[in-house]
């Protein structure tokens, strides 16, 4: 949680004292904040759900995307973007990233399959994708394209708002995002269609409380809403993103000038002067001496992440895409002519990336001293093992 406040405080006691915790209803928070986003991102339409995860499947499920396809989905992302393929019903096959710690347009080309239907790209710890490569190859082979800006909140690519220039998009606001409820997803589009179809993931009632709508037919889903009480946060967040993501990527910037000339060598940016600038990428000659770097400025290497390595998605690789065995993924007779040969060592060059690229973090609040004092520590340690 970056930033909150007495405001958020406000805004849920409003809530609580009106004592209308449903989302539905006229003038309900939950609503006011779709509206808002749907215009911050220029989108038509922004819907709230329970997770980023949930956002995600939405978003899948928008698209058609089922048993018999494949998604290609980075090497480098949470897992959560490989489960909501599965959820789908679909299968994710592992794609390389490049320089840039996001998905790599050569190697989308290069993994496209006659089963292929989508890709994801996903804004990793606030840096874009190059999007208009992947919306080409996209475009080229006729995928659909579903953007995770789970961590790109706030961030664009050339202008454009990360999430708003694929088919659909999905957004996370759980604790550790630059704009949070605690908890909290939104998933959205600009296709009427695929609309209609999120909305009845998120919930597959809502025609008791909006009226039906007769444009698609109304299928079972398990449900995602979100509360008033997330709602109430995240119209209060809406007013901090735009300031705190223009102080992160000053700081960025700062640091990426000061660091020039040094062992330290800038992540590939796809566009710099939009992007979150929640996190500075730099890369190191090789990851023995990333270990030394971090041994001398604690930070963080992005291969030692956990679960957003892809070899650490035991789910994936013991292919156990379900909670039972007649609906796991792996086990669809669809889902055979798929690709399911993920091995540890299948993207080996996106390990050798991660693990000699450490993510440096900024704040909204950190003030301008202490980030020069934090930029000494970094330019000392650098030198120190050139």
């Amino acid at each position: 949680m970056y930033q909150v406040g007495k405001e958020e405080i406000d805004a849920i006691s409003e809530v609580l004292l009106t004592g209308k915790l449903f989302r539905y209803g006229i003038g309900t928070a939950c609503a006011t904040f779709e509206e808002r986003y749907a215009k911050f991102l220029g989108v038509k339409y922004a819907m709230l759900t329970s997770s980023g995860t949930t956002a995600l499947h939405a978003a899948l499920v928008s698209q058609g995307i089922g048993p018999g396809d494949e998604v290609l989905v980075p090497a480098c992302t949470y897992i959560a973007t490989a489960i909501a393929v599965l959820a789908a019903g679909a299968i994710p096959v592992v794609v390389d990233i490049d320089e840039s710690v996001t998905l790599s347009p050569t190697a989308v080309e290069a993994a496209i399959g006659p089963h292929t239907r989508a890709i994801i790209p996903v804004h990793m710890w606030g840096m874009v994708c190059d999007m208009d490569a992947l919306m080409a190859i996209a475009k080229k082979h006729n995928l659909k394209v579903i953007e995770d800006a789970c961590q790109c909140v706030g961030g664009a690519y050339k202008g454009r708002k990360a999430g708003s220039i694929g088919n659909a998009g999905a957004f996370s606001f759980n604790f550790y995002k630059n704009m949070t409820a605690g908890e909290g997803g939104c998933a959205v589009t600009s296709e009427d269609v695929a609309a209609d179809k999120i909305a009845c993931m998120i919930d597959c009632c809502r025609f008791y409380w909006e009226g039906r709508d007769k444009s698609i037919p109304l299928f079972a889903a398990p449900g995602a809403r979100a509360s008033e009480i997330e709602g109430a946060i995240l119209n209060v967040q809406l007013d901090r993103i735009t300031p705190m993501v223009e102080e992160m990527r000053k700081q960025k910037i700062q640091i990426i000038n000061a660091l020039k000339g040094t062992i330290l060598t800038q992540a590939k940016a796809n566009s710099l002067e939009y992007e979150c600038g929640t996190h500075a990428a730099f890369q190191l000659p090789d990851a023995e001496t990333t270990l030394k770097f971090v041994e001398l400025y604690p930070c963080t290497i992005a291969g030692k992440t956990g679960r957003h390595v892809y070899t650490e998605w035991d789910p994936i690789f013991d292919k156990q895409g379900a909670p039972h065995p007649a609906i796991n993924p792996y086990n669809l007779p669809e889902n055979q002519v798929c690709r399911m040969d993920l091995k540890k060592d299948s993207c080996q060059k996106s390990l050798d990336i991660l693990n000699r690229t450490v993510l440096i973090g900024t704040h909204p609040n950190r003030k301008q001293d202490e980030t020069n004092a934090m930029i000494e520590r970094i330019l000392a340690a650098a030198k120190a093992i050139s």
